[in-house]
């Protein structure tokens, strides 16, 4: 089978998800654009370089649908012989554009792909596309179905994590951010977005709290405390299917759940042969990718069943890998994959994650490929492994190999 490389990766930065965040006046048509130029400059595509774009989004609705990834190739420098393909696994979005592109390439169906994601959860509100599972009665009630926050609850109260557990990651979290931002981590990866008239909007993530300790989180109410035990009471729905808790362990708030943010990212996936065309040195080997379904209630498990998938398909083990990114959707997700691998947490979201600079939803997953390839090349390590919980139940994951 043929290898798949990563010659590129890139991201713009986040900006906060709401009307007075930097990146509030840009379109995801715009940003998407944007990120797609920036790839294409960086590395000299020229004509009909690549295969196909895959562009993950979650919100498919206004802006952000029909095919954005078409409209997105039509609205940038890239030649219009390139088609695109929008696409959407929740939460996994952005590693599942990349990883179809590097399974594509392996099968032999193109040299060349660009993949990643975008969302504009400031614009674009998350949920207001609908989604049958939480909506049509005749599968919500027979799957349980509960928020994401309540999912998250439950998997504190399951595996024993408290709320100083879930503030002590956060604040980690925020701390290694800010020093990855202070000691320049990302240069190599964060682009400048500008407005149209070609001046600077954002050029760091801006949801970043670096103040945050354990006092300024204890001060925050649960958020979802409220929908779980009063209105509309999804802790029972969640006990009619887990009645050996008893009840629901609310440890979740703003300071320890993902930020909603605004985003986008792009990688740069081929094969050697398109490598030489172009001069282009690959930086990692796409070694393994993986996805998987799981309970839909408790739903936010994936990353320990893919990551034990992906390693079993592969042929390695927990101990082969290197390096971490796990998506800090909640700090139970993080908490609870440190837990079934026994891993180091000094091996995990070494330069924060999502609690710290936010989570734009169909951006993530190429966000943190690109943050994982980053790392293994500061850090002189060789293989590193991402993964995302997924809305519904499900989970993602990615090998890459540093070349």
């Amino acid at each position: 089978m043929t290898e798949a490389y990563i010659y590129d990766a890139l991201r713009t930065p986040r900006g906060k998800g709401r009307k007075d965040g930097s990146l509030h006046e840009v379109t995801s048509l715009r940003l998407s654009a944007q990120t797609l130029n920036a790839l294409k400059e960086r590395n000299n595509l020229e004509g009909h370089a690549v295969e196909d774009v895959i562009w993950g989004n979650v919100t498919q609705v206004m802006e952000q649908g029909g095919c954005l990834a078409r409209s997105a190739v039509l609205a940038s420098d890239l030649d219009e012989r390139i088609p695109g393909l929008a696409i959407n696994r929740f939460c996994a979005s952005g590693m599942e554009a990349v990883n179809l592109a590097a399974n594509q390439v392996r099968g032999g169906a193109g040299q060349a792909y660009i993949a990643g994601g975008v969302e504009m959860m400031g614009r674009v509100a998350m949920g207001s596309d609908g989604a049958a599972i939480a909506v049509d009665p005749t599968l919500a009630m027979e799957k349980y179905f509960v928020p994401q926050g309540i999912s998250a609850d439950i998997i504190a109260t399951e595996y024993g994590f408290s709320r100083d557990d879930a503030d002590t990651l956060a604040v980690e979290s925020q701390r290694r951010a800010k020093q990855a931002w202070d000691e320049g981590r990302f240069d190599k990866s964060v682009i400048e977005v500008r407005d149209q008239n070609g001046l600077k909007i954002l050029d760091h993530d801006e949801y970043m709290r670096p103040q945050t300790n354990m006092q300024s989180l204890g001060a925050l109410n649960p958020a979802f405390q409220a929908m779980g035990e009063v209105m509309p009471g999804f802790d029972k729905v969640a006990l009619m299917k887990y009645p050996h808790l008893e009840r629901i362990n609310h440890i979740h708030h703003a300071g320890n759940s993902s930020g909603i943010v605004d985003g986008a990212a792009a990688v740069l996936i081929g094969n050697k042969e398109f490598g030489e065309e172009y001069g282009l040195k690959p930086r990692a080997r796409i070694r393994a990718t993986a996805k998987i379904g799981t309970d839909p209630t408790i739903m936010l498990t994936g990353p320990v069943p893919v990551t034990e998938k992906i390693l079993v398909d592969s042929g390695m083990d927990i101990k082969d890998i290197d390096l971490f990114e796990v998506n800090e959707a909640f700090a139970a997700v993080v908490l609870r994959f440190m837990q079934a691998f026994d891993v180091d947490d000094a091996k995990v979201n070494v330069n924060g994650g999502s609690i710290a600079m936010g989570h734009p939803l169909g951006a993530t997953g190429a966000i943190i490929i690109g943050t994982l390839l980053d790392e293994l090349e500061r850090a002189d390590k060789e293989v590193g492994l991402a993964t995302l919980c997924i809305a519904s139940g499900m989970g993602a994951a990615t090998i890459i190999e540093r070349m």
